[in-house]
């Protein structure tokens, strides 16, 4: 293989470091409006729909970015144990520019268009 595992755990864990930054930032920011929230009766119906929406999809950000953080840790895992860069369905070698994009894949392209296919 000709993937560079150092540059790749050093993009990984750089990837992880600013996920965790984002999901905490998010997590900060909702904190400091659940006084508002609690005051939702004297809040105009549209606004606090608004509310309600922002906060779920801050919430869904945060689920988001803790999945990528749990795939990311995989990846880390795979490459201490030499398996990184191997498609986990058919075991061909996933290529380097799919690993430049998403560098947890653990699925080659042809299989990830399978899986997304099957829904």
């Amino acid at each position: 293989m000709t993937v560079d595992l150092e540059a790749r755990r050093q993009e990984l864990l750089e990837l992880r470091a600013r996920l965790v930054q984002a999901a905490n930032s998010v997590e900060k920011a909702n904190d400091g409006g659940a006084e508002l929230s609690s005051s939702a009766g004297d809040q105009h119906l549209a606004d606090h729909a608004s509310d309600t929406f922002e906060r779920e999809l801050d919430e869904s950000l945060e689920e988001n970015a803790e999945e990528i953080v749990r795939e990311i840790d995989e990846a880390l895992g795979r490459i201490e144990e030499g398996s990184y860069g191997t498609c986990t369905a058919c075991g061909k070698e996933i290529p380097e520019e799919r690993l430049a994009a998403v560098p947890y894949a653990t699925l080659c392209v042809e299989d990830r268009r399978k899986l997304e296919q099957q829904g």
